[in-house]
């Protein structure tokens, strides 16, 4: 299929099941911040399952062809998994200053980090049961969760990343295993620290997809719209990905206004265009969003493209969001016809 329609990852999450106005009014939690659930931890796991239920339907219903879980059962897109895992002391957390620049509570390592289990396993098969379309699961990048840490351990930040970098691959080897279509590795500090990401980023980033043979995706973009307001004109870290084994790669364009020779260095791989911007609550027409397709076909091969938001939709509004997904998608209709497919 030409421009096949997906999310970046997260769906709005509902208001009955986590209070939104906490979630907007804070800077995103790398530590658990279960404060910010509605439901009672008794009943709390089967209440995200029937949001999640009602996420996947909601794309289904707007015409997706690649469903996420809307990582509805995430205060982040990072923290579920970074607080998983072996050699962090959660209790005792450290501080880290955010993409914004602000100090924010972060895990502090103690000591050697590993994965203790396979921490989206249960979700993925959850949303394999509930969905018959191709499925994507989405995990947090070992450079990332780097720079959202204090080290406390490791002799060098690049020392930490590697090891965070061998617990992403066990966690996309499983992922893989138990059905993913797709994997994708959310690395939004690459953009945000590219000194560091030049030094050992991609290293750790090309560690975390060793030995992995099915379709990969690295998500790289400009912060949450809701959060980072300002957008540069472009990428301080893109063309870099060139040297990374992963398949597809997911970046913005609607929000920045990207001028799109940007992707010519990573033009042979499939390429997850931002056509939504998340910082404008009125709605695309497909139209807006088939023109935002039509930038990129000059520098990329049409059978490359993939059509996604500039981010995650997790502060939208969930009529907002629905709009979109479906101005999305009949914007793919649009391309389709005029490629003859």
């Amino acid at each position: 299929m030409l421009f096949p329609t997906t999310l970046v990852g997260s769906y709005p999450q509902p208001e009955w099941l986590i209070d939104r106005a906490k979630l907007a009014g804070r800077f995103p939690p790398r530590v658990r911040a279960r404060e910010l659930w509605r439901i009672h931890e008794s009943h709390l796991a089967e209440a995200q399952e029937d949001a999640t239920v009602m996420a996947i339907k909601a794309q289904e219903d707007a015409g997706l062809d690649i469903i996420t879980d809307g990582e509805i059962r995430r205060e982040s897109y990072s923290n579920r998994f970074a607080t998983a895992l072996e050699g962090v002391d959660l209790d005792n957390p450290g501080s880290a200053l955010d993409r914004s620049g602000h100090p924010n509570p972060v895990p502090r390592i103690t000591g050697k980090i590993r994965r203790k289990w396979a921490v989206e396993v249960d979700d993925l098969t959850f949303l394999r049961r509930h969905t018959d379309r191709k499925i994507k699961m989405t995990v947090p990048g070992p450079f990332t969760m780097s720079q959202q840490a204090q080290n406390d351990f490791y002799r060098t930040d690049e020392e930490a990343a590697m090891d965070y970098a061998a617990a992403v691959n066990e966690e996309v080897k499983d992922l893989f295993a138990a059905g993913a279509d797709i994997v994708q590795i959310d690395e939004p500090y690459m953009q945000a620290r590219p000194q560091k990401a030049d030094q050992y980023g991609l290293n750790a980033l090309n560690r975390a997809l060793e030995g992995v043979t099915g379709t990969t995706a690295v998500h790289i973009c400009f912060g949450y719209a809701a959060i980072i307001h300002e957008r540069p004109s472009g990428y301080s870290f893109l063309g870099q990905l060139k040297g990374c084994s992963c398949k597809q790669v997911s970046f913005e364009t609607a929000q920045s206004k990207l001028d799109c020779s940007q992707i010519v260095p990573i033009a042979d791989k499939q390429l997850m265009v931002g056509v939504i911007d998340l910082s404008d609550m009125a709605i695309e027409t497909p139209e807006q969003v088939a023109e935002r397709v039509r930038r990129a076909l000059p520098y990329v091969a049409k059978e490359k493209v993939i059509l996604a938001p500039d981010c995650g939709m997790k502060y939208l509004p969930r009529e907002v969001a629905n709009g979109k997904m479906r101005a999305m998608v009949e914007g793919a209709k649009i391309l389709r016809r005029e490629h003859g497919a």
